[in-house]
């Protein structure tokens, strides 16, 4: 009887699963499918972008635009995807900025000579930053990675080479392989456009790669992470020495387009302005800082008449995308659009 018993219940149980199974499967895949399709146009859109942008709207704006996009994926590597607040990342951006000029204006390095410097000096300083950091957790962290950024924002003041409060100024963007002249607007832009693709291109991968998964499986439960095997602390800071070094390839790129690196690079209040793009366009998404850049770099270029009231104006919108779109605005969509991640 018991063997009777125990075979009509296996019977029973089977179809069950077997009809759960399949329709979960293919649920999986289905939103797979469309996470894939939307990604594909949000690549397509921002191809067909960067290719126009220049014929119609201005090109210094858009290069600026590209470069605070950069800098807000590379932050949003280390906040959206590993789960750690950085107060400080303004060191890695004006400080690689500071880097890269003097590299270019006092040593006389070529342009992709001068943005390996201040990416190679952001990797390094954000080595030293993290070593120290990630040995705490949650807000002891933030204020640890801001303690140290207002040392970078000091030696930055006090540096002569920085040129003080007046900050580095005239640096030549020179010849891009010795050949083309950086000087002339759109061969500078696409170069820009060029170095942005790349480095977003690398971050897309770091995201889908393995290691971004434990990144996100760090994120989401550090204790289950360290007790599959991770090394976590070391998953940590390969982290943070990634979006310190994009984070600084995005401000050498800066002073190469503007041509000047100034105080304002590395201080704390660039660190909340690159938190506020990334919560604006959606944390832990793909597209959502680029679309978060765009939002704050052209509100601050359309209400530059009113001054300081700009901030308020930024501040009031930050204030109502959190209370409508509390994902952010691609969070958001990615959410009516009922698909994974965008």
């Amino acid at each position: 009887m018991a063997g009777h018993d125990m075979s009509n219940m296996t019977t029973d149980i089977t179809p069950t699963m077997e009809a759960v199974g399949p329709d979960e499967t293919g649920t999986d895949q289905t939103l797979q499918s469309r996470s894939r399709l939307w990604q594909g146009i949000f690549w397509g859109a921002l191809l067909a972008f960067l290719a126009a942008a220049p014929f119609f709207l201005y090109p210094v704006f858009v290069m600026q635009l590209l470069c605070f996009a950069l800098f807000a994926a590379a932050f949003n590597l280390l906040i959206g995807f590993t789960g750690l607040l950085s107060f400080g990342h303004a060191a890695f951006f004006g400080g690689a900025a500071y880097v890269a000029g003097h590299a270019l204006k006092v040593w006389g390095f070529p342009p992709l000579l001068g943005l390996a410097a201040g990416t190679l000096f952001a990797a390094a300083l954000g080595w030293l930053v993290g070593s120290l950091a990630i040995r705490r957790q949650g807000i002891y962290f933030a204020m640890i990675t801001l303690a140290l950024a207002q040392i970078v924002y000091f030696f930055a003041l006090q540096m002569p080479f920085t040129g003080g409060e007046d900050g580095l100024q005239g640096v030549p963007r020179g010849h891009l392989l010795g050949l083309i002249s950086l000087n002339a607007p759109l061969a500078m832009y696409y170069f820009v456009a060029g170095v942005f693709l790349v480095a977003f291109l690398m971050i897309y991968r770091i995201i889908h790669s393995p290691f971004g998964q434990v990144l996100q499986a760090i994120r989401e439960n550090e204790p289950r992470a360290l007790s599959l095997g991770y090394n976590v602390d070391r998953f940590k800071l390969l982290a943070f020495v990634l979006s310190a070094a994009l984070a600084g390839l995005a401000g050498s790129t800066k002073a190469l387009v503007f041509q000047f690196a100034s105080l304002t690079d590395a201080h704390w209040q660039m660190s909340g302005e690159v938190i506020l793009m990334t919560l604006l366009g959606g944390m832990g998404t793909i597209f959502g800082p680029v679309v978060g850049a765009f939002i704050v770099v052209a509100l601050q270029h359309a209400l530059s008449g009113i001054g300081s009231w700009v901030q308020v104006v930024i501040g009031g919108t930050f204030i109502a995308c959190v209370l409508l779109f509390r994902r952010g605005v691609v969070g958001e969509l990615a959410r009516i659009l009922r698909i994974n991640s965008l």
